[in-house]
């Protein structure tokens, strides 16, 4: 794990906002870096689409600079470690991007494209996303990057099995000519010029064409299982531990040792024999006044001391002067910072800036420490310390003698003009297919900068050298050891409600609880209001409040009386502060073990549904699958929910509840499904009720998780307006306690459902048909069978997307199959439709 460890400090990475000190292996390698200027980018559509084994390879065997551009955020996808979809799935999937960069040495950039779930057509894909805006997206990478090569994931068409793969593919193919001419986004070309990418090829070899080998004519072939005796590790082992960041999709990866190959085909530009930097010059001397740094650099390397990396700075200095010297450019930029990273390694100097807190409000006064030791002989005299946004500014003369900490602290203010820490892409209103981005220097860009940067200035006899140290949060955990969080700006006081989602059943009043949660450090005194729809009404109109101290909450509540008319409605909680503004920015933060803590601010707002809903029965038993808000919806139905444990699924605790609903991929995640099983069905053999929410076909935990068979297939319906035809209208499950009409399919976002059964036994009673246009009808969205005295529901409709966004049909018809086998009010309900 030492050698490993080693690998993960190859370059400058900041672990949760914390800079690792790299060991001398891993300096000599960056140093050998120093000399290759070759670069190349990778291209798909997704968060894991990116092959970890070429990234890790080019980054760490070739030595070139190599990035990865995702055309979305994977907002569309499943999450398997928790209950976070679309907008937090993205967050999630995005850090986990940057995990998986930090391991394999890669850059990471994005478009503005939203990830809107599964798609099958790029047509369909370029309609939602806008194809002219992510087309300048991917343009303004091409030339802001410079790639001397594009590798695609996917080939351009239907053979990439998705439609933003296939898109990702189109908009790189098109956009290698388009970042080489002048008029084309000419606002860009003001600021990064053309650029004109020397070859475009596809990593294929996969399941569309996986019968290419080493001697296939016109293919490249990248063996990309090295191993690095200065690291002790192989690439592809490397990449395996970078692959396995992607961990809310399941993709933990063994490495591999050995002779491993990945495959390149020809696209565009010019063609290649063996080499994929064929014809390029990646020595210095392919810019101008370059060929006299080489030899020095040359130098560097032989003359590298593992054990005294400093004795190496004096000549890192010269490398910086002659790089200096060059006229701008890419390489200058990138050559500039990377042999100023590596004089800063060579000192073994630590420069920590830890906030008392992990967020403050502008205008608050925040405790910053510091903490600098020289860990080397080197003669180092701090001269300057200083950060815009806390309006600090120091000239000192602080030597730094060798191995003797020096710490200082400070009490500054934030900047009143400074703005809040919520992820940039997230800050406005989006579509689905595309986030609104105001400032166009995100664009592109990972992630917000550090909310507050501090600039530390040094002089090293004579020589200059300036660090960036983000501020942060430092604590230490009892079973985990020193850990940090990015330091981030927030308003003074956060406004949560209670529930994102609240389904008013009838025309009586709900309560809608409000927790206010003070950031500042002063008294905040004022008014609370919750604004509603025209005509309804509540009690009382406002509340008096007072928050004194940091961190202090209060919940208050309001009762609200709706109107008789159904539909959708948003209620907002608005905290008007005396003398400081008005704030309706809730609180959300992410936080797993393998990204740093997120942070997001949510409109304190919640979405009323007003329908007439009933329901029978009030225990349900919820047995956990990959995680989703089901329960969160049930509660909200008015029905308790009991979260069962594996060791609580048994037959007497089964006897307890009305109803058991298997969250999403259950069958797929939990390994004890199969244990549970057999409890399981004897309940609803016995009279029970069961609702089985989708699964994938493949990694079941169980045989058999079905009382008649059950064949799953990848079938879906992507359209969210897709046609619902009713296929038996008399059923009870669209008949009670709710009446189910086409009418209730209406509103439903990002898609109809996804792994529909394809067969299934006679017993099951299929109830609903639908497709997405040009394709044929699918009958298996809902499944209904009677087993013993019970009920067995298996469904792959996605109704753990639309609980959470309150789509008033999915509450209604959730609400049926849960409340099967109420056989009284079922069989009232069944006669008053028909004699409709």
């Amino acid at each position: 794990m030492r050698r490993l460890f080693a690998v993960l400090l190859l370059f400058p990475l900041l672990s949760f906002g914390q800079y690792q000190q790299p060991d001398g292996a891993a300096i000599k390698l960056r140093m050998k870096k120093l000399n290759v200027l070759a670069s190349v980018l990778y291209v798909a559509a997704h968060p894991d689409d990116e092959n970890t084994r070429i990234i890790t390879y080019m980054a760490n065997d070739y030595l070139a600079t190599a990035g990865y551009l995702s055309m979305t955020r994977g907002d569309g996808g499943q999450n398997l470690i928790g209950p976070e979809i679309r907008d937090l799935l993205g967050l999630i999937r995005t850090q986990e991007l940057l995990a998986a960069r930090r391991i394999d040495g890669g850059e990471q950039f994005f478009t503005r494209a939203n990830d809107f779930g599964f798609s099958k057509s790029a047509q369909e894909t370029f309609d939602i996303w806008g194809k002219q805006n992510i087309m300048a997206d991917v343009v303004k990478v091409f030339r802001q990057y410079q790639p001397d090569v594009i590798i695609t994931r996917f080939p351009p068409d239907e053979r990439a099995g998705h439609g933003h793969h296939t898109a990702s593919a189109i908009l790189a193919q098109e956009a290698f000519d388009l970042a080489a001419d002048a008029n084309t986004f000419p606002e860009q070309v003001k600021e990064y010029g053309t650029w004109q990418i020397k070859r475009l090829y596809t990593n294929t070899g996969r399941w569309w064409n996986n019968t290419i080998n080493e001697s296939t004519p016109g293919i490249v072939t990248l063996h990309v299982g090295g191993y690095s005796p200065l690291l002790g590790t192989s690439f592809t082992e490397i990449a395996a531990v970078s692959r396995s960041q992607h961990k809310s999709q399941g993709f933990g990866s063994s490495g591999t040792r050995g002779d491993q190959v990945e495959f390149l085909e020809y696209v565009k530009g010019e063609r290649v024999e063996k080499n994929i930097f064929e014809n390029i010059n990646t020595t210095w001397s392919r810019v101008a006044g370059g060929e006299r740094i080489q030899p020095v650099v040359d130098k560097a390397i032989r003359e590298f001391d593992i054990e005294k990396p400093e004795q190496s700075i004096p000549i890192l200095f010269q490398i910086r002067k002659e790089i200096s010297k060059l006229s701008p450019g890419v390489w200058r930029s990138r050559k500039l910072t990377e042999v100023e990273q590596l004089i800063q390694d060579c000192l073994g100097i630590y420069v920590g800036v830890s906030a008392n807190q992990y967020w403050g409000a502008p205008g608050q006064k925040v405790i910053v420490n510091f903490e600098l030791v020289n860990r080397s002989g080197a003669n180092v005299n701090v001269t300057r310390i200083a950060s815009p946004v806390l309006s600090f500014d120091t000239a000192f003369s602080l030597p730094l003698k060798n191995n003797i900490p020096v710490l200082l602290k400070t009490r500054k203010s934030i900047s009143n003009s400074a703005s809040y820490s919520d992820p940039y892409w997230l800050k406005k209103p989006h579509t689905p297919g595309f986030f609104q981005v105001d400032d166009p220097q995100n664009i592109g860009r990972p992630e917000n900068k550090p909310a507050v940067l501090f600039s530390v200035s040094i002089d090293l006899s004579g020589e200059k050298l300036v660090m960036d140290v983000p501020l942060k949060f430092k604590w230490t955990d009892p079973t985990k050891g020193e850990l940090y969080r990015p330091f981030e700006i927030v308003p003074p006081v956060f406004v949560n409600v209670g529930s994102s989602t609240i389904i008013f059943s009838d025309d009586k009043p709900r309560e809608v609880k409000v927790t206010l949660k003070s950031a500042g450090d002063s008294v905040m005194t004022g008014k609370l209001r919750l604004t509603v729809p025209a005509g309804w009404k509540t009690e009382p109109a406002f509340h008096e409040i007072k928050l004194s101290v940091r961190d202090e909450e209060l919940t208050t509540s309001f009762m609200v009386l709706p109107t008789a008319l159904e539909g959708t409605f948003r209620l907002n909680a608005v905290a008007e502060i005396d003398g400081q503004g008005m704030f309706e920015n809730g609180l959300q933060t992410i936080s797993y073990d393998h990204i740093p803590t997120q942070t997001l601010l949510p409109k304190a707002e919640v979405k009323a549904v007003r329908i007439n809903l009933k329901k029978e029965g009030n225990v349900i038993g919820y047995v956990k699958g990959a995680g989703d808000d089901v329960p969160a919806a049930l509660r909200t139905m008015g029905y308790e929910v009991w979260e069962m444990r594996n060791d609580e699924v048994t037959t007497e605790n089964l006897k307890r509840v009305d109803a058991v609903v298997l969250g999403v991929r259950a069958v797929n995640t939990n390994e004890r499904i199969g244990f549970l099983m057999p409890a399981l069905l004897d309940y609803v053999k016995n009279g029970g009720t069961m609702v089985v929410q989708y699964n994938t076909s493949f990694d079941l935990e169980a045989d058999q998780f079905s009382p008649y068979p059950i064949s799953i297939s990848r079938d879906r319906v992507t359209e969210e307006d897709a046609e619902v035809r009713i296929l038996k209208p008399d059923h009870v499950v669209l008949n009670s306690p709710n009446l189910i009409t086409q009418k209730d399919f209406d509103g439903w976002v990002q898609e109809r459902g996804l792994y529909y059964p394809n067969k299934w036994d006679a017993n099951y009673e299929a109830l609903l048909s639908m497709n997405d246009k040009g394709e044929p009808a699918k009958e298996g969205s809902l499944l209904v069978a009677k087993y013993g005295s019970g009920y067995y529901v298996y469904t792959g409709i996605s109704f753990f997307r639309e609980l959470p966004e309150g789509v008033a049909g999915s509450f209604k018809l959730f609400a049926n199959l849960v409340s099967l086998g109420k056989p009284k009010k079922i069989e009232h309900a069944k006669v008053k439709n028909k004699m409709k």
